[in-house]
């Protein structure tokens, strides 16, 4: 019983429904990568290659073997390089979008608990904390003065 106990507190505070947005905002920013790769970057970089399907390529180690009446006896082995090549550049850029997001919500935090910046609203407690600081190197300059 100890965890159910231990669920329900993990689940009252908020942690699974931040975990299922991340999840669900995450496949979906996923699929928003997967048609700007396939849709956007890769037409143009085909063009400029002379129409060469990145997809499609690979590097076969051994053709399919056939029978004398066309049945395929042994399938093609092949290195689809093309694939992973696509994937890559996937991964690049979400990657990079992270990247991005992550260092303007580090530069957002930073700001909000700079206590003397006015631009931004300062966590109550930041600011508590801030004016606790400055009385207590208030109250030490004045023991070091006596």
């Amino acid at each position: 019983m100890k965890i159910l106990k231990e669920f329900k507190e993990f689940a009252v505070k908020g942690n699974m429904m931040d975990m299922a947005i991340g999840i669900i905002i995450g496949a979906a920013f996923n699929k928003v990568i997967d048609v700007l790769v396939k849709k956007v970057f890769m037409p143009p970089l085909s063009l400029m290659t002379d129409g060469l399907n990145f997809q499609d390529q690979k590097f076969v180690l051994r053709d399919a073997i056939t029978n004398g009446q066309g049945e395929v006896t042994a399938q093609e082995v092949a290195i689809e390089y093309g694939v992973l090549f696509e994937t890559a550049l996937d991964f690049l850029i979400v990657g990079l979008t992270v990247f991005l997001v992550v260092k303007a919500m580090n530069k957002l935090r930073t700001r909000a608990q700079d206590p003397k910046d006015e631009v931004v609203a300062t966590p109550k407690d930041i600011e508590l904390l801030s004016k606790l600081t400055d009385l207590m190197e208030e109250q030490n300059a004045l023991l070091k003065g006596k």
